[in-house]
């Protein structure tokens, strides 16, 4: 005899604050591809755990605020690699300088993002 038993529908989907730090660590990746020796300060990847626990109580404007945030870093972000690459690809040398400032900007906009999410907690 079949006997039926309904499977609990699994949510697969990210938690958000999840979906934040996977782009916190996109961003810092980012710097490591500009600048591979990190060459100064940056937002902890150990406050990760604290912005996580931040996260839950975070208001609707924290989190758009965050999410604008980290968006218009990781654009900036894409649009310098991009720049920079280009350069390569058309033989050129990236200028050093502009490597060192796009590092730079970077690294304020994760110092931002870290804290916007940390100075409540």
């Amino acid at each position: 005899m079949l006997h039926f038993v309904p499977v609990p529908q699994v949510d697969e989907s990210p938690e958000p604050y999840a979906d934040a730090l996977a782009r916190l660590a996109s961003i810092r990746h980012a710097l490591r591809l500009v600048d591979p020796f990190g060459g100064g300060p940056a937002s902890d990847p150990s406050d990760d755990d604290r912005i996580a626990a931040r996260w839950s109580e975070a208001s609707t404007a924290e989190s758009r605020c965050f999410d604008s945030r980290t968006e218009r870093t990781a654009g900036a972000a894409a649009a310098g690699l991009d720049a920079l690459l280009g350069e390569r690809a058309a033989g050129r040398q990236p200028n050093e300088a502009a490597s060192r400032q796009l590092a730079e900007e970077i690294r304020r906009g994760l110092e931002d993002v870290s804290r916007l999410m940390l100075r409540g907690a």
